[in-house]
């Protein structure tokens, strides 16, 4: 297996780019998109256990949006063959001094690039 093929990773951090960008102007469809729709698909959030695709869009449809001066830091795409990556990353908004940490399980589906695990937390 291959780790860390240019070209895949340059893939991961677009599909990445383009979710991070739909969180950060609240776009619901555009965030459920990028999520695997299956009952296997776990996101652990700061306050929620979301399991399954159902779950995770009920959750979006109700969630706040993130704080508009969200920014990340050490983000680290690692892929593995040309279909299976995940994404670590950092993060801080002026509205909090914690620091947020994000996961994800990426997957190559016949649709595209799909998140099928995904975990948030903060720390003081």
């Amino acid at each position: 297996m291959q780790v860390n093929l240019p070209h895949v990773v340059s893939e991961v951090e677009q599909v990445f780019a383009d979710y991070e960008h739909a969180l950060l102007i609240h776009d619901v469809a555009a965030l459920d998109r990028w999520f695997w729709y299956d009952p296997q698909t776990v996101r652990y959030g700061v306050a929620e256990i979301l399991l399954g695709g159902a779950a995770i869009r009920a959750y979006r449809q109700r969630c706040a949006p993130v704080h508009p001066s969200r920014r990340l830091q050490h983000t680290v795409v690692s892929t593995f063959g040309s279909d299976y990556a995940t994404v670590s990353t950092e993060f801080c908004a002026d509205d909090s001094d914690k620091i947020g940490r994000q996961m994800q399980t990426w997957v190559r589906m016949a649709d595209g690039w799909r998140i099928v695990a995904a975990h948030v937390s903060l720390m003081p």
